[in-house]
């Protein structure tokens, strides 16, 4: 079984957690039973989380050696340069080694997403600009390490495609049978 789930922000990729207090988790979904996450999303990420009760095809979907690709959709502070765009589609150096190139491109107009809860901060002296970030590893916050190291931190990010599976209309929360 493979589950494509829009998991909202500020909720772990996990059944449980012995936080305190605890956060939210993916207990509260109604997902079906014996499934859990191929791969992980950061809890201040959102968007597409492929769950699957299937451990050879979740090997498939997450390990590096397989470079599915995983598309974000990214809402950096400011207005990147051709340079800061050109240095994130050869791979920047992370303090974890470089990454491998990226596929990068301008989201104009910006995406239509739903609001986040809690929303962005927003600042009229400083513009923002979405971006389409297709990478095929996976380290930790991959994207937010690299955006930050081109000059243009990361304020929102959401995952709309893992290989060949899209989030497409999922609002936060739901799910669908792949």
């Amino acid at each position: 079984m493979l589950i494509a789930f829009n998991k909202p922000f500020n909720v772990l990729c996990q059944f449980t957690d012995r936080s305190d207090p605890p956060r939210r988790t993916l207990a509260e979904f109604g997902l079906p039973p014996d499934v859990y996450a191929a791969g992980r999303l950061d809890y201040d990420s959102e968007g597409l989380l492929l769950l699957t009760d299937d451990g050879t095809l979740a090997n498939r979907l997450t390990d590096p050696r397989h470079k599915q690709p995983k598309t974000y959709w990214v809402q950096v502070e400011g207005v990147p340069t051709d340079g800061q765009l050109e240095a994130l589609r050869h791979g920047v150096v992370l303090n974890d080694g470089p990454t491998r190139p990226a596929r990068i491109e301008r989201l104009e107009p910006a995406p239509a997403l739903w609001p986040r809860d809690p929303p962005v901060r927003y600042r009229k002296s400083v513009p923002d600009t979405w971006l389409a970030v297709t990478i095929t590893e996976g380290r930790n916050r991959q994207v937010r390490r690299m955006t930050a190291a081109a000059g243009v931190p990361t304020l929102r990010l959401v995952r709309v495609a893992m290989g060949d599976v899209r989030l497409d209309r999922l609002a936060p929360g739901q799910w669908r049978e792949v």
